[in-house]
């Protein structure tokens, strides 16, 4: 008797299925002139990154509008967009948004560290074919960058910047021209011209620079946005809430969250990140950690798993800390100073519970 084959469900769904109808109302309302090769206007586009609460759609990133206008503007024309800026500040998120919105699909991605020849830039061959028939169409195996362009599809590069510089130039006669030449192939077949539709969006870690120098050539072609982590501490908690409550919900967790535990979490975090308390003292600022609100989520995410699997099913201040801890101190021996300094001059001066409890778990830094 054959076993009964088991189907698990994905970890992450991409956008255009987590949010499929948010993408299909949005398409269906007609809201202003589309560009050619896009599924939406751009007004719908923004829509569906920053909300409509009269629309019922959830609002997923926190910008200012006027920024996510010309990055989404720049889409339109003929040049690519490059997001640079601290890590976790949601900047592939933002770009997988943006691609699901006007093409579709978020899942025509290139990594640039793990780029490292053209064939993974451009375009390869089947092996098999390549020997039985010959170069030709059916043996070529064409890279998310190519298929974009074949499809009229926005292409996201991630971390462009650990992209070698000579395969970065390998993209200036796309973004230019909009053309890729295969010369194994004859005639038209070896001519790749760039459908509507069709643009490039990259990120890039602004600790990243150095590690490849972008060409000038390659600047040029590309209009710059810088991705800030989010000011307004309401605006972070609300960002944290919800998506630690999605990331339960994926995982069969069913827990209420006390809203004045993750206050404590996402306070820490912007302080330690901003340097400043939120009543204008000056504090440390860690060194080795980026304590983003990408991070501020996953540690209270992991916080409610250890509450879930080891505790009663609420998520104390003492289930946060051990995780916090090892989110703040990685590899700089002297952030364990910093993070014992933030500890006597800010947690110990709070005199409400739960930062009362934190000041309590102070050892776990030793």
């Amino acid at each position: 008797m054959s076993a009964k084959k088991e189907y698990k469900s994905a970890q992450r769904e991409p956008v255009e299925v987590a949010y499929a109808d948010e993408l299909q109302k949005l398409a269906s309302l007609g809201e202003g002139p589309v560009p050619p090769g896009w599924r939406m206007s751009p007004k719908s586009v923004e829509k569906f990154v920053l909300g409509d609460e009269a629309l019922g759609i959830e609002r997923k990133f926190v910008a200012d509008q006027a920024m996510v206008t010309r990055i989404i503007i720049s889409l339109c024309t003929s040049r690519g967009s490059l997001l640079v800026g601290e890590p976790g500040t949601a900047k592939s998120w933002l770009s997988e948004l943006l691609a699901a919105a006007v093409s579709g699909s978020s899942t025509l991605t290139l990594q640039g560290g793990a780029v490292s020849q053209v064939s993974q830039l451009l375009y390869g061959w089947n092996e098999a074919i390549l020997r039985s028939d010959g170069p030709c169409l059916k043996a070529l195996v064409p890279s998310p960058l190519l298929r974009g362009m074949m499809e009229g599809r926005i292409v996201r590069f991630e971390e462009i910047a650990r992209c070698p510089q000579a395969l970065q130039d390998a993209l200036l006669s796309v973004l230019s021209d909009r053309i890729v030449v295969i010369p194994e192939l004859a005639g038209d077949d070896g001519i790749v011209l760039a459908r509507e539709g069709f643009n490039v969006i990259a990120t890039s870690n602004s600790i990243d620079e150095g590690v490849h120098a972008m060409s000038a050539a390659l600047k040029r072609r590309m209009d710059f946005e810088e991705i800030r982590p989010i000011r307004d501490l309401p605006d972070e908690m609300d960002v944290v809430l919800r998506e630690v409550r999605k990331a339960n919900t994926r995982v069969g967790i069913d827990m209420e969250l006390d809203e004045s535990v993750i206050e404590v979490l996402v306070t820490m975090f912007h302080e330690l990140r901003k340097g400043q308390t939120l009543d204008g003292r000056s504090t440390d600022r860690l060194a080795g950690a980026a304590l983003s609100t990408a991070e501020a989520v996953s540690v209270a995410h992991a916080a409610s798993l250890n509450a879930w699997y080891y505790g009663d099913g609420a998520m104390t201040v003492a289930h946060l800390m051990h995780h916090i801890i090892g989110s703040a101190l990685k590899d700089q021996p002297e952030d364990r100073r910093r993070l014992k300094h933030y500890f006597e001059t800010t947690v110990a001066l709070r005199t409400t519970e739960n930062w009362r409890q934190a000041w309590e778990m102070r050892s776990l830094i030793q």
